[in-house]
């Protein structure tokens, strides 16, 4: 596997991804080491406590991408990096936007000067699907991020180091997603799910998916690529017959900033998107050099098309949602 013998440095390891991430690099590869690179000291003690066991193998690095003092320092020696610290909540970041900002924008300015500037070979970033014509400060400061990181691939030079986004919507059973709120209000006998709006639809993706994919992006990009798995979509109402059968599910109408679809690809997107087996990649539409020119060996999409949790081929049903959540 492309982890095999190199160390890894994961902004923002402390969380769902970072977790899961280090796992599956422990398990499905002879990784040299890990270094979990976050601002809370208490995470980090609890994440060691999980992976007992592993100590050989694992570092704990406090620190934040806002200070790049401090990744200059945890950068040393690593062979990739893995962005995946961010505030992510979007009420938080529309009240607090300087602080978004800070983190999101200013810290993947920080991670790039960095790892340029480190010996690092390849980065992946991770986007969402709040990226894509964003409606809330949260996904404008990951528009921003995912263009920093692509146009960062043009101060490479001559090095062999590669900057890629991959992009996903919320993981099923992530801190603030649908299904905890469900599961909450059902496990306090509610009897009722509340319904933003009945035509909203999302896309299903597990943090198992989410770490491949960007295990993919590391094996494959070139530089300046955005990964897309292709996955199933689901209505919202399905998910809450499947949590709660025969449920009432008053409308309630949308929140501020939500849209009612998960957007990956744009229709503008689409001269620049390939179709492969399990993936969508979009390559930029600027390149620097021949030297960082991914040659596509996907099905280009026609032009006008867009891939939306909306207008997906692939639909689950209530009951394979029900199958579903019990690996959640």
């Amino acid at each position: 596997m492309i982890l095999d013998g190199k160390t890894v440095l994961v902004t923002g390891g402390t969380g769902s991804f970072g977790k899961c991430f280090t796992r599956y690099a422990l398990e499905n590869s002879d990784v040299k080491k890990i270094i979990i690179y976050s601002r809370d000291e208490y995470k980090q003690f609890v994440m060691q406590n999980e992976f007992k066991g592993h100590e050989s193998r694992l570092r704990f690095f406090i620190g934040d991408v806002r200070d790049q003092e401090r990744l200059r320092r945890a950068l040393k020696g690593v062979d990739y990096i893995v962005h995946a610290a961010a505030l992510k909540q979007v009420p938080a970041c529309e009240y607090n936007p300087n602080e978004a900002i800070k983190t999101n924008i200013h810290g993947a300015m920080n991670v790039i000067e960095a790892a340029l500037d480190s010996g690092v070979q390849k980065v992946v970033a991770l986007s969402t699907d709040k990226a894509v014509n964003p409606v809330n400060l949260y996904g404008g400061t990951k528009l921003v991020s995912d263009k920093l990181f692509i146009a960062a691939n043009a101060y490479a030079g001559a090095t062999d180091l590669a900057f890629s986004i991959v992009r996903y919507g919320n993981v099923a059973g992530s801190r603030g997603s649908v299904i905890p709120f469900f599961r909450n209000l059902i496990d306090n006998g509610e009897k009722k799910l509340p319904i933003t709006d009945y035509r909203m639809t999302r896309f299903w993706i597990s943090l198992k998916q989410g770490v491949e994919l960007v295990i993919k992006a590391l094996e494959e990009s070139v530089g300046g690529e955005t990964f897309i798995s292709k996955i199933p979509s689901f209505k919202i109402t399905d998910l809450a017959e499947a949590m709660l059968p025969g449920c009432e599910k008053p409308e309630v109408g949308i929140r501020e900033g939500e849209k009612l679809h998960e957007i990956m690809v744009t229709t503008e997107d689409s001269f620049t998107t390939y179709e492969y087996e399990k993936h969508f990649i979009v390559y930029p539409q600027m390149v620097w050099s021949t030297k960082r020119k991914a040659e596509p060996t996907g099905k280009k999409v026609p032009e006008g098309f867009s891939y939306s949790s909306g207008n997906n081929t692939e639909w689950l049903t209530v009951e394979q949602i029900r199958e579903l959540l019990k690996t959640v």
